[in-house]
């Protein structure tokens, strides 16, 4: 269980179990409470206190993505090893210049199609994409992916074309 202070979000859910069953993988713990319509994730891996409950509707709540910054790449793979170990399906982004800076990456989607990523900075960057950045999907100068490659918006049921545009805010929620 995570320390204080922590960050609490409540999420409407369109099938609690599924939820349930995807942020015990996500983050590798089982719930702290449990009752009906209702559970409560108090996870280690980050400072967080997370609610869920039962709506059968969850339209999406107009955020772009969330995030856990971890300290450094080892507990990215960490991580991106344990959640493909728990069946879920990561899309990685090693080396990934975008929002001002570079990380390595990883997201998963949940049931109601809210992306979460596990990432760690790698280094901040003064421009979008760096310097030298190629944004059609190739290397950029200093031999990193470019910012098409990273970021991308999921929709829900997976995996679908990248949506870009050379603003950086585009990829950051911003």
């Amino acid at each position: 269980m995570s320390v204080y202070p922590k960050i609490h979000l409540s999420f409407p859910v369109r099938d609690l179990d599924r939820s349930i069953a995807f942020y015990k993988k996500f983050f590798g713990e089982d719930p702290v409470k449990t009752h009906p319509g209702y559970v409560k994730f108090l996870p280690s891996i980050a400072p967080l206190n997370l609610a869920l409950h039962a709506d059968g509707k969850a339209a999406g709540d107009g955020a772009n993505h969330f995030g856990i910054e971890v300290r450094d790449h080892e507990t990215v793979l960490r991580h991106l090893q344990r959640i493909r170990v728990s069946g879920l399906e990561p899309r990685e982004e090693m080396d990934c210049d975008c929002c001002y800076a570079n990380q390595d990456k990883f997201w998963v989607e949940d049931p109601d199609g809210r992306e979460w990523e596990i990432y760690v900075l790698n280094r901040d960057l003064d421009e979008p994409g760096g310097r030298g950045l190629d944004v059609s999907g190739g290397n950029d100068a200093s031999g990193g992916r470019g910012e098409a490659a990273c970021c991308a918006k999921l929709e829900p049921g997976g995996p679908t074309e990248q949506v870009r545009s050379s603003d950086a805010t585009s990829c950051c929620g911003g």
